[in-house]
Parts: C-alpha cells; sequence; structure tokens
C-alpha cells in the first residue's frame, strides 16, 4: 500500500508480481497515476517519462510528478520523484506539463552545464486553489532532479482554468512555442517565447471539434506522412468529460502551422481511439524528426479512482508507446495512426501449437495454451485475405476468445468480413467479473471502408488494445478479470473459398520481472 508520507530523494518502489499488474506496460510504483508528462528522449537516447503522481494514496490528489527511464519504452527503471508542489501553499499541485531540451541555453539557466548533460527545463502548471499558472523548473543533471525558477510563474492570466502546457522548439521561427488549454473556454492558446520565460500570446485555436465540458492536454507537433519525407502538423486535444463513449478521450486536427497560427485542414472531428481507455496523450520531445512517439494514459475518469487494481496497491497504468504517422483512409480522408513501438524488443517466442510461427485458419477454431505464458501478456497478428469478386457471407468473421479456466469467464474481441456489418472491429469486456460500474461500458466497436488488411493486439493482464490495419484504427481498454486468462481461442466462420486468415502469436518478456 502507498507510504503515508512522500519519498523524497529515493525512487519509490513497488510490488510488479500482481495478477492484474502489466508486465510491459509502465504502471507507477505504487499510489496513484495518471497524464503522462514532460516526456523527452535524452541525447544519449534515454526516454524519459513523468507523470502525475499521488504517491500517498490510491486516487487523484497531491499532484506530483513520478519520474522513470528508459532505452526501450518497455523496460523501466523507476526514479525518483522530480517535482513536488511547493511547500507552504495549502492544496497546491504540480498539474501537467512538458519538458525540453534548451540546447542554446536560451534561458540562461545552463551557463556552466557539465559537457555531456542535457540542459532540461520543465515546463508545468501550478494548481492552487486561487488559480492556475505557468511554472518553469531547470534540471543540471540531465532530467533527474530540477531547481524552480526563482520568478515563476512565467504565465500568469488569473484563470482558475488554465493548464498543461506542451512546449516545443519551432526551429523557422527560432522561437519556443507553448500550446495551453483555456479548459472551460474551448480555446488551446498559441504562446511564443525567446528563452521560455517571457511569453508572448500569438493566437488561439478554439471551438473545434467535440467540445465536451472542457478541454485538456493538447499537443502540437509535426507528425510524418506515410510512405514520405512529408511532415503534416498535428493539434491534439484531450476532452473531460464529453467523450462520445462517456467520461475522457482524446482528438485530433491535421493542419499547417506557422509559427504563431495554426489552422486545420477541415473542420471534421477525428476521435484518437474507439477504446474507452486512452488519454491525455503526449508526443516525446527530442526524437528524430522521422519518428513521432507517443504515450497515453491508458484509463477513464469515470472509474479510474474505483478499479480493482488498488488491492494491490496501485491504480492506472500507461497504454502501449505508439509511433504515429498520417495516412489516407478511404473516404474519410487524413488518420492519425498509431502502432505499438517496436514491440518485437519485448516479444518471446511462438505460443501456437508446435511453435510454429504462424498458422492458417479456415473456417476453425485453434486454440493456444497461455498456461506456461508466465508473463501473461500477449502479442498477436492477424492477416486476412479475401479474393477479389468472392462471395462473403453475412456470418463470415474472425473471433479472438480469451478464457480462463478457473472461472470461464471470457475477453472478446473479432472482426466482421461481411454482410452490413463488413468492416466492423468489435471487443466485448462485459464478460469479466473483475469490475462492475455503470460507466464502465462493456462493448466498443469501429467500422471502415470495406474489410481490414490485418488485426493485432497486445494483451497484458488488465490491458488490451487492438490496431486495425498497422494502426489506422485502434482500441485501448483496461480489462479486469477475477482469475488469469489461460487460453486464446482464434476462431473463423463462413469463409469464402480462396480465403485465408494467418495467424501469429507470440509471448511477450515480462519487464518487470526483477522489480
Amino acid at each position: 500500500m502507498p507510504p503515508t508520507a512522500v519519498p523524497t530523494g529515493v525512487a519509490p518502489t513497488g510490488d510488479y508480481s500482481g495478477p492484474l499488474r502489466p508486465q510491459v506496460h509502465f504502471s507507477p510504483p505504487v499510489g496513484f497515476m495518471n497524464d503522462p508528462n514532460g516526456l523527452f528522449q535524452a541525447s544519449n537516447g534515454t526516454y524519459h517519462l513523468y507523470y502525475q503522481y499521488n504517491p500517498t494514496a490510491l486516487v487523484a490528489g497531491n499532484q506530483h510528478w513520478g519520474h522513470a527511464t528508459s532505452d526501450d519504452l518497455y523496460t523501466w527503471t523507476n526514479q525518483p520523484i522530480a517535482l513536488f508542489p511547493p511547500s507552504g501553499v495549502e492544496g497546491a499541485g504540480v498539474f501537467s506539463g512538458s519538458a525540453v531540451i534548451d540546447t542554446n541555453n536560451t534561458s540562461g539557466f545552463f551557463g556552466n552545464l557539465t559537457e555531456g548533460v542535457d540542459p532540461i527545463v520543465a515546463i508545468y502548471t501550478l494548481n492552487t486553489p486561487e488559480k492556475q499558472t505557468q511554472d518553469i523548473a531547470y534540471s543540471l543533471d540531465g532530467g533527474y532532479t530540477f531547481t524552480e525558477y526563482e520568478n515563476n510563474p512565467v504565465l500568469d492570466i488569473n484563470s482558475t482554468q488554465f493548464r498543461d502546457p506542451k512546449t516545443i522548439w519551432h526551429e523557422e521561427t527560432g522561437k519556443w512555442v507553448m500550446a495551453v488549454t483555456y479548459s472551460q473556454e474551448f480555446a488551446i492558446g498559441i504562446y511564443t517565447s525567446p528563452n521560455l520565460i517571457e511569453w508572448e500570446f500569438a493566437s488561439n485555436f478554439s471551438h473545434a471539434g467535440l467540445l465536451g465540458l472542457q478541454y485538456e492536454c493538447s499537443n502540437l507537433v509535426p507528425v510524418p506522412v506515410k510512405d514520405s519525407d512529408e511532415l503534416i502538423w498535428v493539434m491534439y486535444i484531450s476532452i473531460n468529460p464529453g467523450a462520445p463513449l462517456g467520461g475522457s478521450v482524446g482528438q485530433y486536427f491535421p493542419g499547417t502551422f506557422n509559427g504563431t497560427h495554426f489552422e486545420a485542414f477541415d473542420a471534421a472531428a477525428r476521435i484518437d481511439g474507439f477504446g474507452k481507455d486512452n488519454y491525455a496523450s503526449q508526443f516525446f520531445y527530442g526524437t528524430p524528426a522521422n519518428e513521432s512517439i507517443s504515450i497515453g494514459w491508458a484509463s477513464n475518469w469515470q472509474y479510474t479512482n474505483l478499479v480493482p487494481t488498488a488491492e494491490e496497491g496501485w491504480r492506472s497504468s500507461m497504454a502501449t508507446p505508439r509511433r504515429h504517422y498520417v495516412t489516407n483512409a478511404t473516404r474519410i480522408g487524413y488518420v492519425l495512426a498509431s502502432e505499438p513501438y517496436q514491440i518485437e524488443s519485448v516479444r518471446n517466442s511462438s505460443l501456437l501449437p508446435d511453435g510454429a510461427e504462424s498458422a492458417s485458419i479456415v473456417n476453425t477454431t485453434v486454440e493456444i495454451d497461455l498456461k506456461n505464458n508466465t508473463s501473461g501478456a500477449v502479442y498477436f497478428a492477424l492477416n486476412f485475405t479475401i479474393p477479389d469478386g468472392a462471395n462473403v457471407p453475412e456470418t463470415a468473421a474472425v473471433t479472438l476468445t480469451m478464457r480462463s479456466s478457473a472461472s470461464n469467464e471470457t475477453l472478446l474481441a473479432g472482426h466482421y468480413l461481411g454482410g452490413s456489418n463488413a468492416g466492423t472491429t468489435w471487443v466485448d469486456r462485459g464478460k469479466l467479473t473483475g469490475f462492475e460500474h455503470p460507466l464502465f461500458s462493456d462493448k466498443v466497436s469501429h467500422t471502415i471502408v470495406g474489410n481490414a488488411e490485418s488485426l493485432s493486439g497486445i494483451f497484458d493482464r488488465s490491458l488490451f488494445e487492438v490496431f486495425v490495419n498497422g494502426g489506422e484504427f485502434s482500441a485501448t481498454s483496461t480489462v479486469f478479470p477475477s482469475e488469469m486468462l489461460d487460453t486464446l481461442e482464434v476462431t473463423t466462420t463462413d469463409l469464402p473459398e480462396g480465403a485465408d486468415v494467418s495467424a501469429a502469436v507470440w509471448g511477450l518478456r515480462s519487464t518487470w520481472a526483477q522489480q
């Protein structure tokens, strides 16, 4: 259970052996976690993840910045808490924000920096009962400890709903750019600065897409276009509450950015994923220009303070790290695709019968025993082949069933190949018995034009993610079985002649087994 006092100067520790504890996703060692913050890749390749963290309770509050580092985005080392609320300010919390590498020392903080150490500046919201301001802190040791800027705040508009700054360096104008949320005015303010200290208002991007009841956690980032050297700017906005499925969700807008003004290509509301549990995604600073990587929070504010992982001393995990690209989907145009980032780096051997690397599954069921897969984490990849002009029955489908031999509860997912539901991918977590809540929606689905060519996914004890067509569309769902799911069945029904479903299933290596 969480400690009564906030640990200082030492990394929090936790038990990673619980039956619901993810083994290839990040979760806090103990206590409660929500939004990812301050994501950056250091010049030596190390990834830094900060996160909204309550180290002394299992619900949101008492917000600090937790910290962890990784060389592969899966194998994490917990670090000491990085940012603390100021002492003597009742009810204060360090809310969400970002971090940058001040390579040119524009801030002036790094005149005596040790050679080879990255000059890191964190830009974050200080929340107090009176207002929300944007503050900064700098690190002389590459992001492990921070010193608060003595003249904070650097941006104060005397508002209680002004938060979540995401800051980038804009090379063309030679300035820092901050996207920050006027939460209940449904606007993203764009500010510029030569030095991270003095900020000038440039423009607003407002009342776009779904409004919900408030905006939060925005990103303004360039993203590669698939099979091209082109980059497209994307404005990413989180909303909570008010998602189509209830609670929290992310949405995005492809467009252009000139250093001061963002203009969306169109007025469409594009939702990031058709599941219910992927929120507040943040993109890493410092990655190569041709690589756009983010991490999202795998939960939903409608029930995050209630889920049963509290019995193991922790609540909430992050979604799989995602590599992004922009592509054109049939009929609907621009899509921000997301695929698991180098998942092969934690892949173990095949779990298919006799260790086969793949299996053709045509109008039959293949049962895969997961009992010897000690991590409890699985990655699957299905590829669909339907002959041109084939008469595909209404009932043609692919179904995945994860089952517990102890309780017979099931987690289900699948894809319809024929009839009016052709092209529909679905997930059903309603037959699991580990958690009940009226707002814990059990079924989600998404339909594309035509059938999918592929369906892949990750199951990791209490998380289930599916990716359609290499991540053009995806769903993230928290799942809470009362007993371990130890069998996977892949079933295809009523496929036409010449059709094929090729399946591969691998175990995933526990990245937390030694902690």
